[in-house]
């Protein structure tokens, strides 16, 4: 405040006369101030799904078996069982014959050898790949500012047969 007060005070002289106060008040102004939340503009964020093929090359396991009938014709007292010689499974084949008397009588053994295989079979699969876009918004919800489409880095994942194809989080 800039106003000046001029003020004198006169003195009458008599000594008898009551002396007279004047009152000067002194005003100070102070200052408050507060903020307020104002929304001057906002981020729009956008996903998109990119969908490519990729071949792969993936090694599938393969198991033959090579069946060799050993003919044996030898009269046993019992069935025998089912063995194993290294990769080879005996596998006992019997039959009864009438005789005089009933005898189990071996005919012949299947020796099965197991044979594995590894080959290479190309199969095209689907991969997706999200983009993200972000845009800048004003106070009023319109689009001020976007940034440019980046590729986000692809993970390297397992698909889970589970999930169905062409869905990527969603």
């Amino acid at each position: 405040m800039n106003d000046t007060l001029d003020e004198t005070i006169e003195d009458s002289g008599d000594p008898n006369e009551p002396r007279r106060e004047n009152i000067i008040p002194v005003i100070e102004e102070e200052l408050v101030t507060d903020t307020r939340a104002v929304k001057t503009g906002s981020v729009r964020v956008q996903k998109h799904v990119e969908t490519r093929v990729r071949e792969i090359d993936l090694p599938l396991l393969r198991e033959n078996v090579d069946v060799k009938r050993v003919p044996i014709n030898r009269v046993v007292d019992a069935e025998p069982p089912v063995r194993r010689s290294g990769d080879t499974v005996i596998v006992p084949v019997v039959e009864e014959e009438l005789v005089i008397t009933k005898r189990l009588v071996l005919k012949e053994e299947l020796h099965i050898v197991k044979h594995r295989t590894t080959e290479h079979k190309k199969k095209e699969v689907t991969l997706e790949r999200e983009r993200a876009e972000v845009q800048r918004l004003d106070a009023h919800g319109r689009v001020i500012a976007s940034s440019p489409s980046e590729r986000m880095r692809p993970v390297k994942t397992t698909r889970r047969p589970t999930r169905p194809p062409g869905v990527l989080g969603r």
